[in-house]
């Protein structure tokens, strides 16, 4: 039975790995200093990204709003807290800017929709806010540089009650 604990342990160990490759292209890559969105994934640009922008990791690009680096919000499916493709790509080149930028910081901030009860609600947004930050970490940033909050369903982006509304309110943001 040990064997066999161990052997499900490595499995899971395996796919975690998997699931965060660090497969960063560096800065230096584009002659530039800069690098086209969708360079974290394959390196070509042709990762299928929704990302747009240009990407640098200087210090000062944290408030250009011509960069990836100001897309902060990460949404959700229904219940979850399980980060969809594009959104990996955009946490990644967050964490590539943080582990870069030692003086930087962030706040995650975890939400969800009004649906469940307010407890359960604030361990999902926790959840999320948390999948967010491991993410991070795996890029390089520090654990010091990073903070949670959960607002559960306390702050709304869409304050509707259909499904429109509610994908607008599943989300994780990034906040420098």
């Amino acid at each position: 039975m040990k064997n066999y604990t161990n052997y499900i342990l490595m499995l899971i160990m395996s796919a975690a790995l998997i699931a965060c490759d660090a497969n960063v292209r560096s800065d230096d890559d584009s002659g530039e200093g800069g690098a086209q969105a969708g360079a974290v994934d394959g390196g070509d640009g042709s990762s299928g990204s929704a990302l747009s922008g240009t990407v640098s990791y200087d210090e000062a690009a944290i408030n250009d709003a011509g960069s990836v680096l100001a897309q902060r919000v990460i949404y959700f499916d229904f219940d979850s807290s399980k980060i969809d493709g594009d959104f990996v790509e955009l946490i990644k080149h967050h964490g590539k800017y943080l582990a870069l930028n030692k003086s930087a910081s962030v706040r995650i901030e975890g939400h969800t929709d009004e649906r469940g009860t307010r407890e359960y609600n604030v361990a999902l947004a926790d959840r999320r806010a948390q999948s967010v930050k491991r993410l991070l970490l795996f890029q390089g940033a520090a654990s010091d540089q990073i903070t949670i909050i959960s607002y559960g369903e306390e702050k709304p982006v869409d304050t509707g009650h259909d499904e429109a509304a509610w994908r607008q309110n599943r989300r994780a943001e990034i906040v420098y």
